[in-house]
């Protein structure tokens, strides 16, 4: 007699019992487990790629030791485990007195390779994601089923409730074999409609209108798509929220269920829900706090209170837990980072029938981590003492979380490093709570060379050959050399910049020119200048911020211009400017900045007791504003989303005194390549008498298109994709006045339109489509229109 064990599982070959053939007569298994036996032989069959000495160091059954029936069960449950087998069959018998054991087994087939055949509406890979099948090793129909149930579970995630997935077993009849996942997709199930029931509160239209998942409709975008994930996140998190921002934190979705036909592939979804009592608040204390005081705390409690206590406002979840959160930063921000702010609410009903719900702050101060120290991994170039600068805090401040985060910005501002970058680690540094920072850098290529061709809106054709480097030596120290040539052109520029003289807190900038520009616009005609800079930036007040800047320039110039010439005269005439600005950047995510301000005022002195030509005072403010509105894929100030963000920017100029021939030192107002930017009018077209209708051609404009004031603002709302992309939509105005007496930035041209700026190799590139408002013809009648405008390096 034999008994045969075609066990699938090593779980399963545990829970089989044995029945052995004794000597040609059957013996049960508590026989055989009460009357031990001894092996004398061990027979092993039906091997073919296995070895008998693995086998039998598998079974580890021992021979001439008696043996119990528990000893063959842990046999064969190993030689399952293997995973080799498909079955195990033993057989026992007593031939002249020895007992011979019999293992015939059957081997599993090797995959050889398995493939995915029907995948057309999900990618097929990610069908192939969901599979759990190793070519080369031996095939196991269990995972190949597993692997046919994800399958069916990921089409059903997405709405194809009507796939079928059929695994396809080919036997090659040599010991391989391959299979194929076959899929016969069916129409998505579209969400027809939505039934609500058990609601009093609120119509089914207004609790729909509050899920993500809602049934098709007129529109394109009410496609009724069915996501499984997406109705989890409605049923669990919306609708609850929902519902608790209006007092019903009793809420729940008792059933739902879903009805699909599978002819039409229509769906109906039946939501049954309970809206509990409308509470209102009853009292609220805080308790637990010692490092705030309480009057300081409850001024964070989002509900007014009534002078008489008799009015009870509705309480809101969605608020409460934001003004715990606003608790939780205010320790956050002190360096209570262990602090724990427990929002308790206590339902209880009034003798009136009232429901109302008792707040109260449980607070747990704990003790104020203290940074032990500051730790900076990864940075194999740029030194250590840069990025030090870059960190606002230091070894024993108490740790901050505004402090942490403004680090985490400034370190990121560089520009030095791979980004996202890391979000800073914080460990235990002792018992006593304090904590070390420790901030992880990759270095990235910061320094280019780039080369190409331009095409100038007052140039012409022309090429363009540049070297930068902003971290020279790993210092941060910036080196820049631009060389702009053509036939209309000829310009070179070199600058260099220490951020930190003899690693002071001192910074210097020095830069020269000399350039030849015959333009082809306004009718400027040739412009040759050379000259030099000097500049020198100290901190205002200690602050990392703010910087007041001195400088002085020198710069000698002449033109050739027969119009310029009717106006002004200058042969070899020489600018001497000495300047004072002062700078407070607080600028976040650059060169596209999400968040922070830009405040830069500069007042210079040109000519007089400094020699040179003219003698004339120039002042100019510069200001632009950022927050963000909007995030997506985060919403963590220490993570990278997409963010939407909003920008105000205004500036304005005076000049007073004698410029003599140095009309540039002047303004001029129109498009974004030469002057002072306003999209949507061509270059120098808007000038002191108005606009010029005239500048769109060669020989348009004069130098009266130069002003000795001006002002102009911007508003803009942006999408931020990364460091590298950024989508706009703005509004411009602006205008530019014949002297500051004239100053009146209540009549301003308009404009707006939609632009794109990018990062490239080639530097930064900006495409704007701006319109016009008050564009006018040569006779002065209104022609408002398009303009598309290309930019260089200038952004806002």
């Amino acid at each position: 007699m034999r008994f045969r064990v075609p066990l699938r599982s090593a779980a399963r070959a545990a829970a089989l019992s044995i029945v052995l053939t004794l000597a040609g007569n059957p013996v049960g298994a508590q026989e055989f487990e009460q009357e031990a036996t001894e092996v004398d032989s061990i027979a092993v069959e039906g091997l073919q790629r296995s070895s008998r000495q693995s086998v039998l160091a598998t079974a580890n059954v021992p021979l001439d030791r008696p043996i119990s029936f528990r000893t063959i069960q842990r046999a064969i449950t190993a030689l399952y485990q293997t995973g080799q087998f498909d079955s195990v069959t033993v057989y026992q018998a007593n031939i002249d007195g020895q007992v011979i054991l019999r293992m015939v087994l059957k081997e599993r087939p090797l995959l050889t390779n398995w493939t995915v055949r029907g995948a057309e509406q999900i990618s097929e890979r990610k069908v192939r994601g969901r599979v759990r099948l190793l070519s080369g090793l031996p095939y196991d129909p269990a995972s190949a089923a597993r692997s046919r149930a994800a399958i069916d579970s990921l089409y059903q995630d997405e709405g194809y409730f009507r796939t079928a997935v059929d695994v396809r077993e080919v036997d090659a009849g040599d010991g391989t074999m391959q299979v194929v996942f076959d899929i016969v997709e069916g129409r998505r199930v579209t969400l027809s409609q939505v039934t609500i029931s058990g609601n009093e509160q609120f119509a089914d239209e207004a609790i729909v209108g509050r899920m993500d998942v809602s049934p098709e409709g007129f529109w394109w975008f009410q496609s009724g798509r069915l996501d499984e994930d997406e109705l989890d996140r409605d049923i669990r998190l919306r609708l609850p929220e929902f519902y608790a921002a209006q007092g019903y934190v009793d809420f729940q979705v008792v059933k739902d269920s879903l009805i699909v036909d599978r002819a039409s592939g229509k769906a109906a979804l039946l939501l049954e829900v309970s809206e509990g009592p409308q509470y209102q608040i009853g009292s609220f204390e805080v308790v637990g706090n010692r490092q705030f005081a309480t009057r300081q705390i409850e001024r964070l409690y989002p509900f007014p209170r009534s002078d008489d206590g008799d009015d009870f406002p509705i309480f809101n979840q969605e608020q409460w837990q934001g003004a715990t959160g606003e608790v939780q930063n205010l320790y956050y921000n002190n360096g209570y980072i262990y602090a724990q702010i427990q929002p308790i609410m206590q339902r209880r009903t009034t003798e009136d029938g009232e429901h109302l719900v008792d707040l109260r702050w449980q607070i747990a101060e704990q003790q104020p981590a203290i940074v032990n120290k500051i730790e900076i991994r990864g940075n194999t170039h740029t030194h250590e003492d840069v990025i030090r600068r870059a960190i606002v805090m230091v070894p024993g401040d108490v740790l901050r979380q505004s402090a942490l985060i403004r680090s985490y910005q400034t370190v990121s501002n560089l520009g030095f490093f791979e980004q996202p970058l890391p979000v800073p680690a914080t460990e235990p540094a002792n018992q006593q709570g304090d904590v070390n920072v420790i901030f992880n850098v990759e270095e990235r290529h910061t320094g280019n060379i780039n080369f190409g061709a331009t095409v100038g809106q007052g140039t012409g054709l022309g090429g363009f050959i540049g070297l930068q480097e902003p971290n020279l030596f790993g210092r941060a120290k910036q080196v820049s050399v631009q060389w702009q040539f053509g036939r209309n052109i000829n310009d070179i520029n070199v600058s260099y910049t220490d951020p930190a003289l003899r690693g002071s807190l001192i910074s210097g900038t020095v830069s020269a020119n000399n350039s030849r520009i015959r333009y082809t616009v306004a009718d400027l005609g040739v412009i040759r200048s050379r000259g030099a800079s000097i500049q020198f930036g100290f901190p205002l007040f200690g602050s990392r911020f703010s910087r007041i800047l001195t400088g002085y320039s020198l710069e000698q110039q002449d033109f050739d211009s027969p119009r310029l010439a009717s106006a002004f005269i200058c042969e070899n005439c020489v600018l001497s400017t000495l300047s004072v600005s002062i700078v407070r950047d607080t600028r976040i995510d650059l060169p596209f900045p999400s968040g922070g301000l830009l405040h830069q005022f500069t007042i210079a002195h040109s000519g007089g007791p400094l020699g040179g030509t003219g003698n004339f005072r120039r002042a100019t403010f510069n200001g632009r504003w950022y927050t963000p509105l909007a995030f997506f894929g985060g919403q963590d100030a220490l993570s990278a989303p997409i963010k939407v963000v909003f920008g105000l920017g205004a500036q304005a100029g005076f000049v007073w005194g004698d410029a003599g021939p140095h009309f540039r030192q002047l303004f001029a107002m129109g498009g974004t390549q030469f002057g002072i930017q306003l999209r949507g009018y061509e270059e120098f077209s808007v000038t002191p008498q108005g606009f010029d209708a005239r500048a769109t051609g060669a020989t348009a404009s004069t130098v009266d298109a130069f002003g000795g004031s001006y002002f102009q603002a911007t508003a803009e709302l942006g999408l931020r994709l990364s460091q590298a992309v950024y989508f706009s939509t703005f509004v411009d105005g602006g205008n530019v006045w014949t002297n500051p007496g004239q100053f009146n930035p209540t009549r301003l041209f308009r404009g707006a339109g939609l632009g794109v700026s990018l990062v490239t190799p080639l530097g930064p590139i900006g495409i704007d489509y701006a319109y016009g408002f008050d564009r006018t013809d040569s006779n002065g009648n209104p022609n408002p229109g398009w303009k598309f405008h290309f930019k260089l390096g200038n952004f806002f």
